[in-house]
């Protein structure tokens, strides 16, 4: 059932509404069912979460009589960047991720915020899906803080992703969705893949699977998930950075996803004037590729690669 979460007027005649589809059970009270919530498209130059939108949709609508409890999906939490394909909020020259929990009495932009924290109180789960941004390719990867390990660690083990990433609690912002929903007291993850502006269906496919066995785990799905494999577990200080030295187009020479030995070669940077290698990028470790650039244009301390160093941390 198509609902509005939120509407704000707009110059023109025009109207700015966040929506929502609820799958429910075709039958009985909705009352004290648990409820996970979708919530993508906050940045509007991100455009995985609305395949994964339409992916868990299809798989429900197929299997509707083994729908026990609620699933909200939100694909367009900023309607007006996923409509002009960009990151923030036209007009209010405001990244939507920054202005959580927002509040009833603020301007448009927070007010909105705030209409959609309400509308997600209540829910067992929130799993808010980002992508990356052009330059960077990335894993299928849950982002938590560590103040909400305990927590959320169980949940995310779920989501079918490659890597769980946990941050030191300095790294992450408090106006962020996630922050204020897990400050509120509502679990919320934070999911991460593929690249700005483009769809990776093999990443999507990998996370609705997921999605699956954690409806099944809150009780809000009955019916068969496929096998879950185990993700590799990280803290913040095992993770290296790698950067250019300089301007140039950088060729990967790894693929994402692999492992890579120390001083392997992950790209270069070359000089289309001159025809030369201006820099070789080597492993600096043992590790995990799990960041990869994707757009070849770089200057200097532009970010190549993340590289996962050692072992799991869990």
């Amino acid at each position: 059932m198509l609902q509005t979460v939120v509407s704000a007027a707009l110059p023109v005649h025009e109207r700015l509404s966040i929506r929502k589809n609820r799958l429910a059970p075709a039958t009985g009270d909705l009352l004290g069912l648990p409820r996970l919530c979708i919530v993508t498209g906050t940045h509007g130059d991100e455009l995985e979460g609305q395949y994964v939108c339409y992916e868990l949709q299809r798989r429900i609508h197929e299997q509707a009589e083994h729908l026990t409890g609620i699933v909200d999906i939100y694909p367009a939490a900023n309607p007006l960047g996923l409509d002009t394909i960009t990151r923030g909020i036209p007009m209010f020259d405001l990244d939507m991720n920054r202005i959580f929990p927002g509040g009833d009495d603020g301007p448009a932009a927070e007010f909105l915020a705030h209409a959609l924290m309400e509308d997600l109180r209540g829910a067992a789960c929130v799993v808010d899906i980002h992508a990356s941004n052009i330059f960077l390719r990335e894993v299928p990867q849950v982002r938590l803080g560590e103040n909400t390990v305990d927590r959320l660690l169980p949940f995310a083990r779920l989501l079918n992703t490659d890597f769980i990433w946990v941050h030191a609690g300095a790294t992450v912002l408090e106006a962020t969705l996630a922050y204020s929903l897990n400050a509120a007291g509502i679990p919320a993850l934070v999911v991460e893949m593929g690249i700005g502006l483009r769809l990776t269906p093999s990443f999507g496919n990998q996370l609705v699977d997921g999605l699956l066995a954690l409806m099944a785990r809150l009780g809000v799905w009955s019916g068969e998930t496929a096998p879950i494999k185990p993700p590799i577990e990280s803290v913040d200080g095992e993770v290296a950075l790698l950067s250019a030295e300089g301007p140039g187009m950088f060729i990967p020479s790894a693929m994402l996803g692999t492992q890579v030995e120390r001083g392997a070669l992950i790209g270069e940077i070359v000089d289309p004037l001159r025809g030369e290698v201006v820099q070789r990028v080597t492993a600096p470790g043992s590790g995990w590729l799990f960041t990869l650039r994707e757009y070849p244009a770089c200057y200097a301390g532009s970010m190549l690669a993340r590289i996962l160093l050692g072992g799991a941390a869990f």
